[in-house]
């Protein structure tokens, strides 16, 4: 078990700089009092990584234009799909699911770290419309199950079995788990849209009850959706995170009734909407983590896995391990894969979605 003052090893792939492959290195963590450069005190939890997937935002952060730069800068170590188990934690944490928790399990947990913790105190957190603002409780302890598969749960599930019924703009991991989402709300119609047809069998397999590419016919995908349904879907989730995908999306639904819901992660891009799409009754809304309550919710998709109420070995296309990281980025550029995970991945995971390495600390090499 660590302790104050004490200097852990842990190796992690860092990015340096764009578009430069990631270096495996090996870091040299001090575990003193406080980090005051990571404004973190005493509120710290140290969790041994097994099991990470590599999403197309890592992508974005290490060979895009560099549009995500203004909230993460380099050197980092990316990733925020990971699951493993807590070795120690701070002096001021003191919530008992992180502790040993049984005279005869004098071990701790499994947990699945958060990019949207949930602290349970404040408005939002205590409001039964949303969880977005938060401190420092970032791991959902869970039930004991594969790390290599429960590390995935950071999807957009809850984003379908939140909102409704549902199209779905966009066959990755996101969009795949949305398609469950709509199957476990009971949708009679669920469609999914993507311009790579080789998604196709997959999305059936997960529920999906007819896929169409945009890039086939004269007309556009919401003319067609539109006249498939009669009058446009109820809810359309866009899982992309194009603004044109999520104009489309707004114009496939119900003029009057219809929902679109944006679970396509943007940053810094904006879109442009005719004001009329919204005035004639249709509701355009976001969802960060599908609306669940993090800290209590993925426990229980968990047990939904565990319970086999819940696909998620068909998200993994491929495995690697860590060394071999920087050939499992170049599928994500033209989206071969769903899921992708890199194994036995030793990293410090500190309440936030990546762990900045600062070259110029002594505390870091």
């Amino acid at each position: 078990m660590a302790k104050a003052g004490q200097v852990i090893k842990c190796k992690a792939a860092v990015a340096w700089e764009q578009k430069k492959p990631l270096s495996i290195e090996e870091v040299l963590l001090h575990l003193n009092e406080s980090f005051p450069d990571l404004f973190i005190s005493f509120l710290y939890f140290m969790q041994h990584i097994f099991a990470t997937g590599l999403c197309h935002t890592d992508w974005e952060y290490l060979y895009e234009t560099g549009k995500r730069l203004k909230f993460r800068s380099f050197p980092l170590v990316l990733g925020h799909e990971a699951a493993g188990v807590v070795e120690s934690v701070g002096p001021e944490i003191h919530h008992t699911l992180y502790r040993p928790y049984t005279l005869y399990r004098p071990s701790y947990p499994i947990v699945i770290p958060l990019f949207l913790p949930f602290c349970g105190k404040c408005d939002r957190c205590q409001s039964s419309k949303t969880n977005f603002l938060l401190p420092d409780t970032s791991l959902a302890k869970v039930a004991d199950a594969p790390l290599g598969k429960v590390c995935l749960l950071g999807t957009g599930y809850g984003a379908a079995i939140n909102s409704g019924k549902c199209a779905l703009f966009g066959l990755g991991a996101v969009g795949m788990a949305a398609i469950i989402g709509c199957k476990n709300a009971m949708a009679k119609t669920i469609i999914g849209v993507d311009t790579n047809p080789q998604k196709f069998e997959k999305a059936r397999l997960f529920g999906a009850t007819e896929c169409i590419s945009p890039n086939n016919g004269s007309k556009s995908i919401q003319e067609v959706l539109v006249e498939k349904t009669t009058g446009g879907v109820d809810v359309a989730l866009e899982c992309v995170g194009k603004p044109d995908v999520m104009i489309a999306a707004l114009e496939s639904t119900a003029e009057a009734c219809g929902t679109c819901v944006i679970a396509g992660r943007m940053e810094t891009e904006t879109m442009s909407v005719p004001v009329i799409k919204i005035l004639m009754g249709r509701t355009l809304k976001g969802t960060y983590f599908g609306g669940w309550k993090s800290v209590l919710g993925v426990p229980k998709i968990v047990d939904d896995y565990m319970s086999k109420k819940l696909k998620l070995d068909e998200f993994i296309t491929h495995t690697q391990p860590l060394n071999e990281i920087n050939t499992a980025f170049n599928p994500l550029e033209n989206g071969e894969r769903c899921r992708h995970l890199c194994l036995s991945v030793l990293v410090d995971f500190f309440i936030s979605m990546c762990l900045f390495v600062d070259p110029s600390n002594p505390r870091v090499s």
